[in-house]
């Protein structure tokens, strides 16, 4: 059986975790030599992947679904790479594959959670994370991620509820913390939501997103030397908070702290 891993990228198309995916057994007799050249392929889809070569890395998932058909992790892993190139209907297709080969493993419900989330279907992305969380009670990411979407729609007290229990489960999911800061802000508790952000970037200083969200509610307080301060950390370690377009639609930050941070860029 081919060990497969995969890139599961969450909160948006561009911030993302290693976790395992478990491997569909094959039905046909496979030889060792069968299994070495799927090994082979797999590790070069990973290093393509490591690269940011995610076309290169779905033609070694293709090869790889072409010789193991039933293998869900290989397709799973294909969506992923498609994901990647923001080719998220033809993702979509990958996903279902693997949820039909491997109705009750998490990963591909939440791989396709994603990319329905990507076009903006935050009900059906809800759908798949709580069939992860009927699966898994206990899935951190399940809940960050159904917090997302629950953003997405507005639902923002329900999107913490969603953080705060991604965070209970896993103390150190950095992104789930994130995302409750930027919640909380958008509710209104400023104070709140600012202490969170400086809690994070104590303990991760180069956290980027967070640098860059303590530059816009710095700024929008006031607090101009704090901003430029945290503004000269983020956009040493992430440049696409320059982008405004991106923050909005791509990171997915809550209105006000879009607005927020549109001040600092445009000095107003």
């Amino acid at each position: 059986m081919i060990k497969l891993i995969c890139i599961f990228l969450s909160l948006s198309l561009f911030f993302g975790w290693v976790t395992p995916v478990y491997a569909q057994s094959e039905t046909a007799v496979i030889t060792e030599e069968q299994l070495q050249v799927g090994d082979e392929l797999a590790n070069k889809a990973f290093a393509a992947t490591e690269k940011g070569d995610f076309a290169t890395a779905e033609r070694y998932w293709t090869e790889i679904i072409e010789k193991f058909p039933t293998n869900a992790g290989a397709w799973s892993n294909r969506g992923n790479s498609r994901v990647s190139q923001n080719k998220l209907a033809a993702a979509l297709t990958d996903y279902n594959k693997a949820v039909e080969l491997a109705p009750n493993v998490t990963d591909p419900y939440l791989n396709r959670g994603t990319a329905l989330e990507g076009l903006g279907r935050w009900e059906e992305a809800i759908a798949d994370y709580n069939r992860v969380l009927e699966l898994d009670p206990n899935d951190p990411m399940a809940y960050n991620n159904r917090g997302n979407a629950k953003a997405g729609l507005g639902k923002w007290q329900d999107a913490i509820v969603d953080y705060q229990k991604a965070i209970e489960i896993a103390p150190n999911f950095a992104f789930a913390r994130a995302n409750y800061a930027l919640a909380v802000y958008e509710t209104g508790e400023i104070d709140t939501a600012i202490r969170e952000m400086r809690n994070i970037v104590r303990k991760y200083p180069k956290f980027a997103d967070m640098r860059a969200a303590l530059t816009a509610a710095y700024w929008v307080s006031g607090q101009k030397g704090e901003a430029e301060s945290n503004w000269v950390a983020a956009y040493g370690l992430d440049t696409r908070y320059k982008d405004i377009n991106w923050v909005k639609e791509t990171r997915r930050w809550p209105a006000s702290m879009v607005a927020a941070l549109n001040r600092f860029l445009t000095l107003q």
